[in-house]
């Protein structure tokens, strides 16, 4: 038994796919440093160091095999940190190289069809971020926004909000992950701010934001509420639109006094 250790990077899972072939020591568990507890007392754990030239070998042997597009889906299945998802995904790769023809379609194979239906839970979460962000002014004009998204999807939510709010420096962090996006006009950063200073609705606190700000949520909120049509309620169909998980970080969603 092997228990193969990475940084958590996607370079790094890549590596660890290297040396497995290298070694030829087939794994039991691909794990996370900051998971090693998860490790068996009675398998040999073996720590590997992301390496980018073995990454890139990988990967590019990878899409000798595949598409470009289902290399995407590998990122975006990376991309949802679910548990063993680093074995679906070694198991994806290991059927495709083995392979004389090409695998995509081929979902009688379990690691196949697990990619498609972690893909869709992946990209369900990133539409709804494009769509649930809500910026917030602050005085020196930087419009910051604060997310928890079930899936780490910041990496496929840049290039939507850079070419759609392209004229504004704006942050988006994600709280759980500890970690964010800045864009300065210029380009887009990945960013970690040592404190996030919202309370538990996500908001920034009112002297952090422009003096029109508080405003313009209430006009929202006012604005929202009297198209509301009462006869019309579905909750059972708004839930599923809108998960209650988001509606803190939502100004429209918070109760008018």
């Amino acid at each position: 038994m092997f228990h193969y250790t990475y940084d958590g990077s996607f370079e790094g899972l890549l590596t660890v796919i290297f040396e497995i072939y290298e070694r030829k020591g087939w794994p039991d568990k691909i794990i996370k440093e900051q998971h090693l507890q998860q490790a068996s007392l009675f398998a040999a754990s073996i720590a590997v160091v992301t390496n980018t030239e073995k990454a890139d070998r990988v990967w590019q042997g990878v899409l000798r095999k595949v598409s470009a597009t289902a290399g995407v889906q590998l990122f975006k299945a990376f991309l949802s940190e679910l548990p063993e998802v680093e074995m679906v995904i070694f198991n994806y790769i290991k059927l495709a190289l083995a392979s004389p023809i090409n695998i995509e379609e081929n979902f009688a194979a379990d690691c196949v069809r697990q990619i498609a239906q972690i893909t869709r839970q992946v990209f369900r979460e990133s539409h709804r971020m494009e769509a649930f962000v809500r910026f917030q002014k602050t005085q020196d004009d930087l419009f910051y926004a604060a997310i928890e998204p079930d899936y780490n999807v910041l990496p496929l939510i840049i290039k939507h909000f850079t070419q759609r709010y392209a004229d504004q420096r704006w942050i988006i962090y994600d709280i759980k992950r500890r970690y964010g996006i800045y864009y300065n006009l210029l380009t887009a950063v990945y960013v970690q701010l040592e404190q996030v200073p919202i309370n538990k609705s996500g908001q920034l606190p009112t002297n952090l934001l422009d003096q029109y700000e508080t405003s313009f949520q209430d006009l929202w909120q006012t604005y929202f509420h009297s198209v509301n049509i009462p006869e019309r309620k579905n909750k059972k169909l708004h839930l599923r639109h809108i998960p209650a998980r988001y509606w803190k970080y939502l100004a429209e969603k918070r109760p008018v006094f």
